[in-house]
């Protein structure tokens, strides 16, 4: 929550320092990169208060907690840069034509590239910090921070041609191309935000908690099989079926869960809630099953089936044949 109060105080600031350098060009590429500052500003307040809510503790009407809230803010957020590229591009067309003249561009560039230096150095800090706490919110308001620092720079590349040749209309241009990086950037934001919602699965989450598990697989555990993650805001919520030998008892089944949660918390911390489900194997899971001093086995060891994004998320025991 620090962190956003931070982006957003930042983000008031540079808004100032590029309406000044609108005041001194006038140029509506630049203030292009001024209105995409407004956004930060909403975005950073109401990012502030995605965390705020998130951060509270599970309720009676929320079991689960808040988390859920931060996704909403990622939409507003990228509902706002939309809009303000919709704009941009509109006031980009009418100066393409009726172009104006253009003033004192040596310092707009000097504004505006410094401004992309910061907001780029808070982006980078705020992605790191939303990653370190798998916050949506945070990591949507540094990833705003980063492409915009790559408008500003690109829109100083358009005041320079501009210098170079004096064609009028390139300014317009300018600030149409660099509207539709804020579009693009807005849609991301909301597929990102309403994947959350709808609990899309992640992919790059689990190819992560899967090869976390298959580097300390114990010998216990036969197999792995339907595991869901869903993330509210900076919480994981992981349910799976875990399978150990039919013949133990609930004590040493829970202790078998007991491991694999420890296991999964030396890499995501205390912010992981478990639900898992223990199955007793079954006679084809002999051909699979490392446990060399099972008393019970009925056939023998065959191969080891390597737990997989595709396998684990399957809702059935693996054998031989998976």
């Amino acid at each position: 929550m620090r962190v956003q109060k931070f982006i957003a105080v930042v983000s008031l600031l540079l808004f100032l320092a590029k309406i000044l350098a609108w005041y001194l060009t006038q140029s509506v590429a630049v203030l292009t990169d001024a209105l995409e500052s407004i956004v930060n500003i909403i975005a950073g307040i109401i990012g502030w208060y995605s965390l705020n809510v998130s951060a509270k503790p599970r309720d009676f009407d929320h079991p689960y907690g808040h988390g859920k809230i931060e996704f909403v803010s990622a939409a507003v957020e990228g509902t706002f840069i939309i809009i303000a590229g919709l704009f941009l591009i509109y006031k980009g067309v009418e100066n393409i034509l009726f172009p104006s003249e253009v003033l004192k561009l040596d310092y707009g560039i000097l504004l505006i590239s410094l401004t992309a230096v910061v907001n780029y150095a808070v982006g980078f800090y705020a992605v790191r910090i939303g990653k370190a706490n798998n916050s949506l919110a945070l990591m949507s308001s540094g990833k705003h921070l980063k492409s915009d620092a790559w408008s500003s720079l690109g829109i100083v590349g358009g005041l320079l041609l501009l210098i170079a040749t004096g064609i009028q209309w390139i300014d317009g241009a300018t600030a149409i191309v660099f509207s539709l990086f804020i579009i693009y950037t807005g849609f991301t934001i909301i597929k990102s935000s309403l994947s959350g919602i709808m609990d899309e699965a992640d992919d790059e989450l689990i190819v992560k908690l899967v090869a976390t598990i298959n580097s300390k697989r114990r010998l216990n555990w036969v197999d792995l099989h339907n595991l869901r993650v869903i993330k509210y805001g900076a919480l994981l919520h992981i349910d799976c079926h875990l399978t150990v030998p039919w013949y133990f008892n609930v004590d040493e089944a829970h202790k078998e869960i007991d491991e694999l949660t420890a296991l999964v918390r030396q890499e995501y911390g205390e912010l992981v809630e478990f639900f898992v489900h223990s199955d007793g194997c079954m006679h084809f899971s002999c051909a699979i099953c490392h446990k060399s001093d099972c008393p019970v086995r009925k056939h023998p060891f065959e191969k080891t089936i390597t737990w997989t994004v595709n396998n684990v998320r399957n809702n059935a025991k693996h054998h031989e044949g998976t």
